[in-house]
């Protein structure tokens, strides 16, 4: 019987890591089959016996991104005691991964498919629905702070939560631009010098309340 189409043996989680490194650098769109397959080390067949198609491959690499490229980012964040502290430690732990010397830089849930086309809507919606849940994060952590007394309760948890992951993810297209962990770090210190003015919940920055 023919052995085309089946898996031939190698170590699945090894080739999971580089397929997630391709998808890093390159985007879904730009990761060819060939670009993942030479990296892997394995044939056609194998991937997708092994991952079913390209769109579930590349899920998997974001799932495996978020446990290890980016879980030093999120410990920074939960750590500290009060919100402004896990903002600075958040920017600055986001500084430091974007810009990790010999990994791709800035950040996949950012950069693997910037714009929604046919051919990537999926995955497209699925990044954005990652995004979207750090922005709930980021307010539960903010409600907290008003619940402990830090923060006022005027202050608007949701703008304050879309402007530091707006800072965050314009750090990664920066860092992929080629900014220098300097740069990238003085741009989170810089937003946290914001910090008082956008918490004091003396002012709204919801559109709803724009001049």
């Amino acid at each position: 019987m023919s052995q085309k189409g089946r898996p031939r043996s190698f170590d699945r989680d090894a080739a999971l890591r580089q397929a997630m490194r391709v998808f890093w650098q390159k985007g879904y769109d730009g990761a060819s089959l060939s670009d993942l397959t030479a990296a892997m080390g394995i044939n056609s067949p194998s991937l997708y016996a092994a991952f079913g198609c390209k769109e579930a491959l590349f899920r998997e690499a974001a799932d495996l991104y978020s446990a290890t490229e980016g879980i030093d980012i999120w410990k920074a964040f939960e750590s500290p005691s009060t919100a402004r502290e896990a903002m600075a430690n958040f920017l600055r732990a986001s500084a430091i991964a974007f810009s990790e010397p010999g990994d791709p830089k800035g950040c996949l849930i950012v950069l693997g498919a910037l714009n929604p086309s046919d051919g990537n809507l999926e995955v497209f919606r699925d990044l954005s629905h990652r995004r979207q849940a750090n922005v709930e994060d980021f307010k539960n952590r903010l409600k907290l702070a008003i619940e402990q007394g830090e923060l006022p309760a005027t202050v608007d948890c949701e703008a304050v939560a879309v402007f530091y992951l707006a800072v965050q993810q314009g750090m990664s297209i920066q860092a992929r631009d080629g900014a220098s962990r300097e740069r990238l770090l003085s741009i989170g210190e810089g937003a946290m010098a914001a910090w008082d003015g956008l918490t004091s919940g003396s002012a709204s920055l919801s559109p709803s309340h724009a001049p």
